[in-house]
């Protein structure tokens, strides 16, 4: 790893795109009517907005699935997709009847079976990613939820941006492996990108408190990412290595995927945070602080220049930001919890311990020095994750492989997709040997 002396200053990178529209991308948001809930069809007369669900059977696309569901006058879900949990998958297509369904994994023999189906529905059937990236970028999907896992779902996001659709993004590993190529795609089409991550969802809402068409980057002193500190905040440091899967996986306030509370558990999540605040926001990591949050009432924060501090609250719900990402900028009653004022409540932070969390400083090295460091730091952890998951190595080791990894890796400052992809490859082929060094 290059040290703070070599490493890149900020302004070798292109000029960021900020997502949110400027006075003069407003205009032009309101020309394509993108920024609006509803869509003039003929005679004046309003249709929903067309959306695509990504991902659907997990559990972003199963809220997402819900917010549709309490917003039907607004909005149409034209297509769906899934991976391998085709049961479900079924059950959803039954209960939402999208235009289209599509499972990726075209060469499961059960994908075979599901395509060969009927019933009774107008539902059309599809297999295969080709099919996805098709369907998404044609004009019966206005808006798409990329709730993807992984860097699986980074070829959907830059197809969704790169015909100008408003990408609502869950998934932070497209902008963690290729944020300079995401964006650029996005300034070049129009397109939108609005996160659906709590934080940046929470960040992004309170730069609206800024006056319009401001530049973070002059009006901004820091924007502050909260963390629960995961399932394992309060055990002794030496007891660490001992955690099981079953440790890992018991989050004390949000129901996610197994992956990704297993990130939250080492604070890799925190680590690609701040990637992706980096790239969506047009800030250097060093104007980037990331404080334990135990309740995960508050969001995140940004601290402007004049010392105003501006937080989103509200309870642990991803209904919530999906909703703001579909709606924007408008806002509408939706099925999110709401805050009860009538309870007593304490709110409290603390700054994160570096022992006990090593992996976010990666995050943070990783947001300076850009490149395909990326695209590695993911690919290492996915793989180590796994890892860790089918019981090969301990909780600690995690972070100790993706350091490894990641500073034996071939830095490129400015690589295309193609790099971007051999230096994934790369990462968890070298995260394989280093495993089998071990056995």
């Amino acid at each position: 790893m290059a040290t703070s002396a070599n490493r890149p200053r900020r302004n070798d990178h292109a000029r960021p795109f900020y997502p949110w529209p400027t006075e003069l991308q407003i205009l032009s948001f309101e020309r394509r009517d993108l920024g609006l809930a509803h869509r003039s069809g003929a005679h004046g007369v309003n249709r929903p907005k067309k959306v695509a669900v990504l991902g659907s059977t997990g559990s972003i696309g199963r809220s997402a699935l819900e917010v549709l569901e309490s917003q039907s006058d607004r909005f149409e879900l034209t297509c769906m997709s899934c991976h391998q949990q085709i049961e479900l998958f079924e059950k959803q297509c039954l209960e939402h009847q999208p235009a289209l369904a599509i499972v990726t994994d075209e060469f499961n023999p059960s994908t075979r079976q599901w395509l060969a189906a009927s019933d009774s529905t107008s539902m059309r059937r599809a297999a295969g990613s080709e099919a996805l990236i098709q369907s998404i970028s044609g004009p019966e999907v206005d808006i798409v939820i990329a709730a993807i896992v992984g860097v699986a779902g980074l070829e959907s996001s830059l197809a969704a941006v790169q015909n100008g659709k408003r990408l609502a993004l869950a998934n932070k590993e497209s902008l963690v492996v290729a944020g300079q190529l995401l964006l650029s795609s996005a300034k070049e089409s129009r397109a939108e990108i609005i996160p659906v991550d709590s934080e940046h969802c929470a960040i992004f809402q309170a730069l609206q408190c800024d006056r319009p068409g401001a530049n973070p980057g002059q009006s901004v002193q820091r924007i502050i990412l909260t963390a629960s500190g995961g399932p394992l905040r309060d055990w002794p440091l030496e007891d660490l290595e001992k955690a099981t899967i079953q440790d890992a996986l018991a989050h004390p306030t949000w129901s996610m995927g197994r992956k990704i509370t297993v990130d939250s558990a080492t604070m890799m999540n925190k680590a690609l945070e701040v990637i992706e605040a980096h790239w969506l926001f047009g800030l250097e990591a060093e104007r980037i602080q990331v404080v334990i949050h135990p309740q995960s009432i508050i969001h995140s924060m940004v601290e402007f220049t004049d010392g105003s501090v501006i937080a989103q609250l509200s309870p642990p719900d991803m209904r919530l930001p999906i909703q703001y990402a579909l709606t924007y900028p408008k806002r509408t009653p939706g099925p999110a919890k709401r805050m009860d004022w009538n309870l007593s409540q304490t709110l409290s932070w603390y700054p994160v311990d570096p022992e006990r969390y090593p992996a976010l400083e990666l995050g943070f090295e990783v947001a300076q020095r850009g490149g395909t460091c990326g695209a590695v730091l993911n690919a290492a952890n996915e793989a180590a994750v796994e890892l860790f998951l089918s019981g090969h190595i301990r909780l600690t080791d995690i972070a100790k492989i993706c350091r490894s990894v990641l500073q034996h890796h071939n830095f490129a400052p400015t690589p295309n997709l193609n790099e971007l992809l051999a230096q994934d490859r790369w990462a968890r082929d070298e995260v394989m040997r280093w495993n089998r060094s071990l056995c």
